[in-house]
Order: structure tokens, then sequence, then C-alpha cells
């Protein structure tokens, strides 16, 4: 790997990069179960509402990803539920996930204990940048299947698969994993923030 030139070329890298950042949350777009767009504060005070709302009745919020996606599913279930006081959890523990892809498959690390653990009414919130995992559309359509609500949350290409699975779609568009992975995580605080301070209140 090259070093990078220092100096006015680094300066401006970084504030290219920072700007590139700041203006993706204004180029995020989101659409329902029909491809329909939506606003972003409107959709964001949709997906509120619905977690306010099934957590309040018991439901849980499941969080599955891969590797980065993976960190902010695990983050985001701690504070779900330390902080924000709900039933949260997500499948990232090394045993489950070795245990299940050596006896099934990679591709089935979440399907299997969404089957097992996911209950009609639960709020799922599939993360994946590429949204191309197999083990994360799989564990969607497990979700489907135990009547979970689907929240989906990708990146990269704007006809990834995972695009159109949920019942609502959160899409950044760009190609860059921070950016991407950056913007699934400013979403998913900015849910459990608005709870916490309870803004859903109006």
């Amino acid at each position: 790997m090259e070093a990078i030139e220092g100096g006015d070329n680094m300066k401006k890298a970084i504030t290219d990069y920072l700007s590139g950042l700041g203006e993706i949350f204004l180029k995020l777009q989101i659409a329902d179960v029909d491809n329909k767009p939506i606003d972003l504060a409107a959709g964001l005070e949709k997906l509120i509402n619905l977690i306010v709302q099934q957590t309040g009745k018991s439901c849980k919020v499941i969080f599955i990803g891969n590797g980065g996606s993976a960190s902010i599913a695990s983050h985001q279930a701690i504070d779900y539920f330390k902080n924000g006081g709900m039933r949260a959890i997500c499948f990232t523990d090394s045993s489950l996930l070795t245990c299940l892809s050596n006896d099934f498959g990679y591709q089935y690390v979440f399907e299997k204990p969404i089957e097992m653990f996911a209950d009609q009414g639960d709020v799922l919130i599939a993360i994946s940048s590429s949204g191309k995992s197999e083990n994360i559309l799989r564990g969607v359509e497990a979700g489907r299947k135990k009547g979970c609500h689907v929240i989906t949350l990708s990146g990269f290409k704007p006809d990834n698969p995972l695009r159109n699975k949920g019942d609502m779609n959160f899409y950044v568009p760009s190609m860059s994993y921070g950016y991407v992975e950056i913007a699934h995580l400013a979403l998913c605080h900015c849910v459990v923030d608005m709870i916490i301070g309870g803004k859903h209140r109006g």
C-alpha cells in the first residue's frame, strides 16, 4: 500500500471524505413493501412508531448482519435493550455462528435461530452493505414465515436483492463500506435515541 502524500493533498482528501459522508445522509432512499418512496423523516418516524408499538406488546427487535454489519447488530441490540428498555437480540455469538455454519452451512446461521427464537410481531432489522448476503436473505425469509415485521438496511448497487425484501427498505447509495456502515449505524441510533428521548410522543 502506497503512503498518501501529506500536506494540501491529504487535507483535501480528508475534507472530501467528510463532505461526502455528510452528503450521503441527504441521498438516503427509503421505500415501502410496494417500492413506493418514503420521505426520510417520515420513514424514520414510521419505523420508530412501529418499534414502540411492537415492543410495547412484548415483541422483540432482532438484528442480523455480517462483518461490520454484525458489529452494528450487536451494538444496537445492546443499546435498544439497555438504554431503550426494549427486548432486543442479535445472533453474533461465536459459538452459535461456528456451530450452525459447521453443521448446516454459513448460509443458515441466521435462518436457524430466527426459526427458533422469532415470534409473530417481532421487528427484524436486516443489515447488509451489499444487500446480497445469502444468510441475510434467508434470515429475512425466515422472519417473514414467522410473522415478523421486516426492515432492511442496504447499500452498494441500487438493484441489490435485499432492497425490496422488507416492509420498509433503507438504501444508502454508495459503494463505500465506510459510508454505508456509518449511515446504517446512524439510522439505528436515530431510532433508539428518539425513543429514549420520548420524541415519538410528539
